[in-house]
């Protein structure tokens, strides 16, 4: 039997990768984990009564565009947040969960060639896993591009050399950043859209973790793409419900961009997707017409961000995240760090590393662990004491 070869040199998947280090061993304390980017802080109590009412639902296919009241929602809540008037029937897909969005973006808008060359799809290490397979789904060449310290914590592909911006056809960038919690400011976004239209390539802006924030709105790749007048086919953007509204099970999200960019990804939906079925439809759409179950819940993650800086205070190299709930702590070798921290406390951390790719013998986040904040205030600070107490004290 003969298999692709394309994906033959993936690692493991980051959480695989950690059960197969540290599921031999007993934790040292009750297990507190801070693992996995699962919000668990409650829904909206209105859920189960949207689905009630819409039970019928079940019984017939799902529109693959999405129903004319989600769009509407999506549409006017893109207008309330960054001020961008889109088409909602023209310029929105409602996505099964944004993976399927993050990945389907580059089947149906990446090029087979660029400049009669193999094209390049470029990426933030360390990184949202989905963005590299994406890019060898389509034969493109991945391009890591560290996201350190030393860049402020995002990308800077302008650093890259002239002949690997000539073949770029897709940057994947995530903000607030999944795992280092930065922002890309309007400064940063004005930059990226001026190189993207010297360089001729999109800009996939994954903004899954824009709501949760400390005090300032993150600026969107749209907004700052309409205020300056940019092309609008060079931005796609990536929303879900599952950090905003504490809804991962729920697997809705959407993306919005240039009317011709969209109409690609519906095409490709027509024949390889799979839409939300209509009644969580309807909690979706509930769901992006309600701010008040938002502001609760970022006013939870502002209560963590404090915990945090106080239980952490002095730690060296401790930065607390702009946005985001993940901390992205420094630690001398991170595996080392993890296997630790669960042998003898049993909190669970994932090593930085699991999620970027070595260049020029370099891989990002060895030097890191990434803590989730998504546990309750209180059991979040016994692991933070905990992790503290082992790696710091």
């Amino acid at each position: 039997m003969v298999f692709p070869e394309r994906f033959s040199n993936l690692p493991d998947y980051a959480f695989p990768r950690l059960r197969k280090l540290l599921d031999v061993h007993q934790p040292g304390d009750e297990p507190i984990l801070m693992t996995i980017g699962e919000p668990r802080h409650g829904f909206p109590e209105w859920v189960g009564d949207v689905i009630a009412d819409s039970l019928e639902g079940f019984g017939r296919y799902p529109p693959n565009d999405g129903t004319p009241a989600l769009q509407s929602a999506i549409a006017c809540w893109i207008a309330r947040r960054y001020g961008v008037s889109v088409a909602a029937d023209r310029q929105i897909l409602p996505l099964n969960g944004t993976r399927e969005g993050l990945f389907n973006a580059c089947l149906a808008l990446c090029p087979e060639t660029k400049g009669g060359k193999q094209p390049v799809v470029a990426m933030p290490n360390p990184f949202y896993q989905v963005y590299a397979v994406a890019a060898l789904a389509v034969g493109a060449e991945p391009v890591y591009v560290p996201a350190t310290d030393e860049t402020g914590n995002l990308p800077d592909f302008a650093g890259l050399p002239t002949d690997v911006l000539d073949r770029m056809a897709v940057a994947y960038i995530c903000s607030p950043a999944n795992p280092q919690g930065a922002v890309a400011d309007r400064a940063y976004w004005t930059d990226l859209l001026v190189l993207a239209e010297k360089h001729d390539f999109r800009i996939f802006a994954d903004e899954c973790y824009s709501e949760i924030y400390r005090d300032t709105p993150p600026v969107g790749a749209l907004q700052v793409a309409g205020d300056t007048g940019a092309d609008p086919e060079r931005v796609v953007i990536f929303h879900s419900l599952s950090k905003r509204s504490n809804m991962p099970g729920l697997r809705s999200g959407f993306a919005a961009g240039g009317e011709e960019s969209i109409a690609r990804l519906k095409q490709l939906r027509n024949y390889a997707g799979a839409p939300l079925p209509l009644p969580l439809q309807a909690v979706a759409e509930r769901a992006w017409s309600d701010e008040a179950h938002v502001e609760v819940n970022r006013a939870l993650y502002q209560e963590k961000y404090a915990i945090a800086d106080e239980v952490l205070e002095g730690v060296p190299g401790y930065r607390g995240p702009a946005a985001g709930f993940f901390l992205w702590l420094p630690v001398d070798d991170a595996e080392a760090a993890t296997l630790r921290l669960w042998r003898e406390t049993g909190v669970r951390v994932l090593p930085g590393h699991y999620l970027a790719r070595e260049v020029e013998g370099i891989t990002p986040g060895a030097d890191r662990i990434r803590v989730a904040m998504v546990a309750e205030k209180e059991e979040m600070r016994r692991g933070l004491i905990r992790l503290r107490k082992t790696l710091y004290d």
